[in-house]
């Protein structure tokens, strides 16, 4: 204020910038300090692995709570440093899931689907759960990507707020970790806000839709 500026949160505040985003680099330690991701060679670990697949399996399902508002999904866009979906690959920045290294004691994974408008507890509660899970049901990830993964042709993250807290009301295992209660709380309170959105007529809309249809 003093410089008249102003801050904002928001995950894409520029039309013609890449967006602001909040990614979470995690490991897990065992009770005795040591990093599980970490296998006897120095290198990935099978706990590791599990944990990619389950990211790569429920992430989508809670997007909502990486993804929170309507602006959110004008961030997941290609060639913008963002993900458009969730393939994993080492020191890949083009990934949802990014491994920054191949060995050694500070192996963790990145979740880069987060914005900068999401609430931390719940981001890093859902990548918990989604990480969690896959652990638990030991899931295999896909085969790390080389090279640009919007080349692959899949978008795979949800294209916007509506499909997103559908996701989430169907995933019975992450409404388990969160409780109902909570969830359907969300889902509420969102859900209104989305409605709220979609009374607005753009002026994108007005500008081009208005006379040509």
């Amino acid at each position: 204020m003093k410089h008249d500026l102003s801050a904002t949160f928001m995950a894409k505040p520029l039309q013609n910038q890449a967006g602001s985003s909040m990614h979470i680099h995690q490991s897990v330690l065992n009770a005795k300090g040591d990093n599980i991701f970490v296998g006897e060679d120095g290198g990935v670990s099978e706990a590791l692995k599990h944990y990619i697949g389950g990211l790569q399996k429920y992430t989508k399902a809670a997007t909502a709570l990486f993804a929170p508002n309507v602006n959110s999904y004008r961030r997941f866009l290609k060639d913008e440093s963002a993900p458009v979906n969730m393939h994993w690959g080492f020191d890949n920045r083009t990934v949802g899931l990014r491994v920054p290294e191949k060995t050694g004691p500070n192996l963790r994974v990145e979740n880069r689907v987060g914005g900068a408008d999401a609430n931390p507890y719940l981001a890093m509660a859902a990548t918990l759960a989604c990480g969690y899970l896959g652990m638990k049901e030991k899931l295999e990830p896909s085969a790390p990507v080389e090279g640009s993964a919007y080349d692959k042709g899949t978008r795979e993250l949800p294209r916007s707020l509506t499909e997103a807290l559908i996701q989430l009301d169907r995933c019975e295992p992450l409404r388990e970790i969160f409780g109902d209660r909570f969830v359907k709380a969300y889902l509420t309170v969102k859900e209104k806000e989305n409605d709220n959105f979609m009374q607005v007529i753009s002026s994108w809309e007005r500008e081009y839709l208005l006379l040509s249809v």
